[in-house]
């Protein structure tokens, strides 16, 4: 075992909220990745129609040959199967009812253009085959627990493990485990998760007949927890192979690993992600599936209120300072957005009913934000004027919370609830610095446009600028991925192939496909 991210929690306990080694290794990978060769370029997967998604293959009103129908039928059925599974990507043998979304997600959202390599497939697939054999309740790892619990714990194991556990929001939570992911897929390692109460139930088990939730008995559970900050090695310069990840009494079994050598063959980097920004999306689609209760609430929001439209607009609105970025302002740098980047139509002040169209289109626009009052100024837009090519705006907001309940399973929950609903959109704005919205766009497959939260009293001149990228951004890498003879971070020309500065924050690094 040898990756940790540490926080205290519990009642009146203190949060540390700081990213630790999780994100170090995102860093890792995302170097890593940078190092990839330039070449080729993704398979298109096979578009399904919609009508053939949600009810089968349609009906064939031109005559037609038996042959013909049956080919077509053959094709559509296929297609389904490989929507069905992403590409290979999912693994079949799960009992469906007990996680609907896994199978049921991709009907609700646009066919990917991004398809999974066979070489990714195939390591997923080997990995399923360790944690089966390695995962809690099997034999090799009571052997491991045995070698904890002794005082002599030199020698080795033959199943080796990283145990993430949470720190931060669940945008952050959900990036550094798919970063302990990858970690441990390229490492041949054993990824256990901590989900605590707050997570409990809101994620299916992502690998078949096992689990990948660290055991309640686990015996350093307690150390995990009591760790301070200074006992966990963390250096902007870098790790040092020498250094301990945590303390000595656990050294000899969590042994530290040089994070930054070159252990991955470049072979391997390239046959696994061939698409350097599809990484993300890749490891969030396989990942992180919404429970069924989780499921629930986004299906019965979309058959409410998104079903019907023409087009779904997601809008993620996160504030991280309302005192520095005032209700009024943000509102101006909204419609801004809206009107520059064309995204919904222009009110009709002067008119008090939309003149009749034979060409109306219905679009469905979901906002996500802790606040009311945007969602409450654009909705009342909508209704109190008619558009001015009359198309229908519809409003919602799944909920507003007000603030942000640490350590709150339900809260949790509408989060990921609306993640998801956001990762159905076939248009989709995201608050510059959130990784909240970095899930929903690597979800969708999306490149979003990015909402630039103003600081100050009037709004920017480029309100929401579209992203280039679908890969999340990591904010703070540390000081040794600049570049050497200038010591400034890579972008566009760099010699770092395949890194550049993230559009929504200038320190952080992102993945491009050029």
């Amino acid at each position: 075992m040898d990756v940790f991210q540490m926080e205290r929690s519990g009642h009146g306990s203190k949060r540390i909220r700081k990213p630790v080694v999780s994100f170090l290794i995102a860093f890792c990978l995302l170097y890593i990745a940078s190092m990839f060769y330039r070449s080729s370029t993704s398979v298109l997967i096979g578009e399904v129609s919609r009508d053939i998604i949600t009810r089968g293959v349609t009906e064939n009103v031109t005559r037609c040959s038996e042959t013909e129908s049956e080919d077509k039928h053959s094709s559509g059925t296929e297609s389904m199967a490989v929507e069905k599974f992403l590409g290979g990507l999912l693994a079949t043998g799960f009992d469906e009812e007990s996680c609907i979304s896994r199978y049921q997600a991709a009907l609700y959202r646009k066919t990917s253009s991004h398809k999974p390599s066979a070489y990714l497939v195939s390591k997923l697939r080997k990995y399923e085959e360790l944690h089966k054999r390695c995962g809690p309740n099997t034999e090799s790892y009571r052997r491991t627990l045995k070698k904890l619990s002794s005082s002599h714990t030199n020698g080795t194991t033959d199943c080796n493990y990283i145990v993430w556990t949470p720190s931060n929001g669940l945008g952050n939570r959900i990036i550094s485990m798919a970063s302990s992911f990858l970690y441990a897929v390229l490492t041949n390692r054993v990824l256990l998760v901590d989900h605590g109460t707050d997570m409990a139930g809101i994620f299916c088990e992502p690998f078949p007949d096992t689990s990948w939730l660290l055991p309640m008995d686990f015996p350093l559970s307690d150390q995990f927890y009591s760790l301070q900050p200074g006992n966990v090695h963390r250096s902007e310069s870098g790790f040092s192979p020498e250094s301990p990840l945590v303390d000595s009494e656990v050294r000899p079994v969590l042994r530290a690993l040089p994070l930054l050598d070159p252990i991955f063959p470049a072979r391997t980097r390239q046959s696994c992600f061939p698409d350097k920004e599809a990484v993300f999306h890749h490891l969030v689609r396989y990942l992180f599936h919404p429970s069924n209760q989780a499921w629930g609430l986004i299906t019965r929001f979309y058959q409410a209120y998104l079903a019907s439209a023409d087009q779904k607009i997601g809008l993620q609105v996160r504030v991280f300072n309302r005192k520095a970025s005032p209700v009024s302002v943000v509102q101006q740098q909204i419609l801004g957005c809206i009107k520059k980047e064309k995204l919904l139509p222009q009110v009709d002040e002067q008119k008090l009913i939309a003149s009749p169209s034979k060409n109306k289109t219905s679009r469905a626009v979901t906002i996500a934000s802790l606040y009311p009052e945007y969602y409450e100024s654009i909705k009342s837009m909508y209704w109190m004027n008619p558009t001015v090519n009359g198309d229908v705006i519809g409003v919602y907001q799944p909920s507003h919370e007000e603030v942000q309940h640490w350590g709150n399973n339900i809260h949790n929950l509408k989060a990921w609830a609306e993640i998801s609903i956001l990762s159905l959109s076939d248009v989709l704005v995201t608050s510059s610095w959130s990784t909240f919205g970095y899930v929903a766009q690597g979800l969708g497959g999306l490149k979003p446009w990015i909402l630039y939260v103003p600081a100050g009293n009037r709004p920017t001149d480029e309100p929401c600028p579209r992203g280039k990228s679908m890969e999340p951004c990591f904010h703070f890498p540390p000081d040794y991925h600049r570049i050497p003879s200038t010591k400034e971070r890579p972008d566009a020309g760099s010699p770092v192939p395949h890194v550049m500065q993230c559009e929504d924050a200038s320190n952080g690094i992102k993945l491009f496909n050029s």
